[in-house]
């Protein structure tokens, strides 16, 4: 006899749509708020982003070609070949043969580059943590400590 309620698989179907659909917005939301804060942070005083890309990338990395840092950054070789050379000028990264192959050389960071990253780090930092404490109560900046865990995976996965 048919009966006017839905069928147990069905149910799982919708359930499972729904979840889906609370999982795509849950990305949508995070990609625009993760997205909206970076450019907030970006508009504190501090180097170009490319130059600032390049310039963490080392910090990170280690010395690197050219080539090597386009590919890393899904960057054109010839623009990421301008965003050295202006560093280099500005004396923030310097260039060294690579030993293994003398048509290749290796781009690393100098004490003034260094320098650099890590005062524009700092005052974004400051920046951040002014704002997290101004618009944040201590059981949300917990909660967002939290997060970052996940977070975390999330980036590294």
């Amino acid at each position: 006899m048919p009966t006017d309620e839905p069928s147990t698989d069905s149910i799982a179907s919708r359930e499972a749509t729904d979840a889906g659909a609370a999982t795509a917005e849950l990305a949508h939301e995070l990609r625009e708020t993760v997205g909206r804060l970076v450019r907030r942070v970006r508009l504190e005083p501090g180097p170009p982003v490319p130059r600032m890309i390049v310039l963490g990338r080392l910090d990170r990395g280690g010395p690197a070609s050219t080539s090597d840092l386009a590919a890393a950054e899904r960057m054109r070789p010839q623009s990421m070949a301008q965003t050295v050379r202006d560093l280099e000028q500005a004396g923030l990264v310097s260039r060294r043969p690579d030993p293994d192959d003398g048509r290749r050389a290796f781009v690393e960071l100098t004490v003034e580059g260094r320098e650099l990253l890590r005062a524009t780090r700092a005052q974004r930092e400051t920046w951040l943590g002014e704002a997290l404490d101004r618009e944040l109560s201590a059981r949300e900046r917990r909660l967002l400590r939290e997060a970052l865990v996940l977070l975390g995976r999330v980036a590294d996965s």
